[in-house]
């Protein structure tokens, strides 16, 4: 298996980045939507992870006053399964727990299983459901909430 390296988004990393969110989801966030997260989204943390300088999975929390919203989190399908979510999640966790935050949530698709029990292996814990929550087909998302 190649180094991952886990790391601070940065604006080079954009391009990569949006092709790890056209592989992922159905209504990818734009190239525009990335730079203003990083750039003027102050409340934003993203970071990359990167095999051989190509990022190659990504996660995003916005910081609202000491909790965490978990934006995204993807990893291009061509990476799966090596870990790297895991890693992703880990690094945020850790990152955010020092900037005081003690709660985190965000939002999955019901019918997805995997994410679901990634999140649980951190210590989410299901909460509720936002009806018609994603616009691609109208799936429910599973709302997840963990307290450190």
């Amino acid at each position: 298996m190649k180094k991952i390296v886990i790391e601070e988004m940065k604006l080079d990393d954009i391009d990569d980045v949006v092709e790890v969110e056209k592989d992922c989801f159905s209504v990818p966030w734009s190239r525009e939507s990335f730079v203003r997260e990083i750039t003027k989204n102050h409340l934003a943390i993203y970071l990359v992870a990167k095999v051989e300088e190509k990022a190659v999975g990504y996660i995003g929390v916005w910081k609202v006053m000491n909790e965490g919203h978990i934006t995204n989190v993807a990893v291009h399908s061509a990476f799966r399964r090596q870990g790297i979510a895991q890693r992703l999640i880990s690094e945020l966790l850790s990152l955010c727990e020092k900037q005081e935050i003690d709660s985190f949530t965000l939002e999955v698709r019901e019918t997805n299983e995997a994410a679901k029990a990634l999140y649980r292996k951190f210590g989410f814990q299901e909460s509720g459901k936002r009806k018609g929550y994603y616009q691609d087909n109208g799936e429910d998302a599973v709302i997840m909430w963990k307290y450190l």
